[in-house]
Parts: C-alpha cells; structure tokens; sequence
C-alpha cells in the first residue's frame, strides 16, 4: 500500500490535548477487540502499513498519527511531547468509545504506551513494545540536532527530507522498496512539516520515560523487539522484560529497528499469537 491509498484510508477527530483542540488523522478499520498502533519519531502512521490491513481479519485495528506527525495538526504552538501524545492517545480512546485495548508501541509511540499503561491499568489490557524508547535510552544525536530552532531555520524543506531520507535508506536490515521510503517522507513536505518536525524532536524528554516505574505496569506485555537496532538496543528490551511482571521478550531476528518494516510477517505472526493468548 502507497502513502496515498494510506491516507485515503484515514479519518479525522479533534481532541483536545492540553488547551489546545487538534485533529488527529487515524486509520479504524476491522470489527473485533481493539488494538491500537502508535508509531514513532520521524514516521507516521503509515509505518504500520504490512501489519495494520492483515489484523482486521479479527480485530478492530486503530493506527494515529501523533499530533504533530503525519496527517494529524502540525501548525505550530502545542505539545509533542510524549506527555502530550499520551493525553492524545487518551482522548481518542474516549472519543472512540472504546473500554479497553491492546496498545502497540513502536519508537516514541513505544514510550506513550509505558506511560498509558502505568497510569491507565484498567484501559490497557495488552501491552505489546517494539524497540521504544524507555528509561534513559534517547533521544539520540540526529534527533537533538533537529530539535535545535536554529536548525529548523537554516534547514530547507529539501535539506531534511533529504536526512530523513538517509535514515529511512541507512538504518532498514534490507535495502527498503521505493514505495515505503516515498511514504515515510511524504508528510514532510513544507515548511509548516519541517518545523513541526523540530517541535516534535525538541519535544523528546527524558524525564518523560524515567520517572515511569515499569514495575507498576500490570497489563501482560510483549516486548517485540529487532534485535538488530542500532538506536534502541535489545539490552533495553532485556531491561524492561526484567521491571515489568507479566513480560515476554521476543528477538526477531534479521530486523533493526524498523522491525515491523523488515520482517512484517513474522511480526505480524508473533503479535496474532501473543494476542490469541489473552
């Protein structure tokens, strides 16, 4: 599926995230217990594009775009935070009408599942994470440089679709399709894009992952984890498997940390079976 038929595909809402009311961009399709899909820092939605369509077949499969990503509210003047996309994810889940979920977190979307699941216990019955960021382990080097203002004000729309599209090229397992590299540069393509861009990146905080206690966590998790990434290492995986009580860690292996970009079938497979045995 192409970054067009993605966004066809997607619906709109508004939810408010702090004082302020953003739309947020989301794809809903299937019938079923519902799981939902976040993704990470700098990707959309459409990351998920091999794993979401399949799960339909017996869930309600729901995939945002993070405020500030994607098709979601880019103008400037709000939090993009983690704390902030949690408050999103929150309100979607009431906007939806949805009691409980299984929350499925990659990247940064994998640090607002930490922080729902410790604090909404009772919403988050799954909790499934996919090379996030935790603890300590981010934000690394590239992602502080573009959170500087004066990179977004010296950087072109060119200039960072053009690091974007290095790392997109740089960081997959396998030489990655056309098709996904288009995708995932596809939202960042003005300049209102690129400087939500480095709103989102300056928005990375660590405190916001440390002063979580996986510990407290209760819903069952699987941490799903490409055990080829060079950004967020399996020794985190092995940490949280550690912390968390009721914690399954799975290597997939000839993955980085696009794992389910690299290896969606098996990703998929692992994830349909974990879900199975709730």
């Amino acid at each position: 599926m192409d970054y067009e038929t993605w966004a066809e595909n997607q619906e709109t809402t508004t939810v408010a995230v702090d004082e302020h009311d953003l739309e947020v961009a989301y794809y809903d399709e299937g019938e079923g217990e519902p799981v939902l899909l976040c993704h990470g820092i700098p990707t959309s939605s459409f990351l998920w594009r091999d794993v979401a369509p399949p799960l339909t077949d017996e869930y309600r499969v729901i995939v945002p775009d993070m405020v500030g990503y994607g098709n979601s509210a880019m103008h400037d003047g709000f939090d993009r935070s983690i704390r902030a996309q949690e408050a999103m994810i929150d309100g979607l889940v009431d906007d939806l009408a949805l009691e409980r979920v299984t929350f499925v977190g990659h990247d940064l979307g994998g640090g607002v599942g930490l922080r729902y699941a410790a604090h909404e216990p009772n919403t988050v019955t799954n909790l499934v994470l996919s090379n996030a960021v935790c603890y300590d382990s981010w934000p690394i080097e590239t992602i502080l440089e573009l959170g500087l203002p004066a990179t977004s004000k010296e950087m072109s729309v060119d200039d960072a679709r053009n690091l974007l599209e290095k790392i997109f090229r740089n960081t997959r397992y396998d030489d990655p399709s056309e098709e996904f590299v288009d995708g995932m540069l596809a939202p960042w393509d003005s300049e209102e894009a690129i400087v939500s861009l480095s709103r989102n990146a300056i928005g990375t905080n660590t405190s916001h992952t440390t002063e979580i206690d996986p510990s407290e966590i209760s819903a069952r998790t699987l941490l799903l984890w490409g055990s080829e990434d060079e950004f967020q290492g399996i020794e985190y995986a092995e940490r949280l498997s550690d912390d968390i009580p009721d914690a399954e860690l799975v290597g997939v292996a000839e993955a980085s940390h696009w794992v389910m970009a690299d290896r969606p079938d098996r990703y998929g497979d692992q994830l349909r079976e974990f879900l199975a045995g709730d």
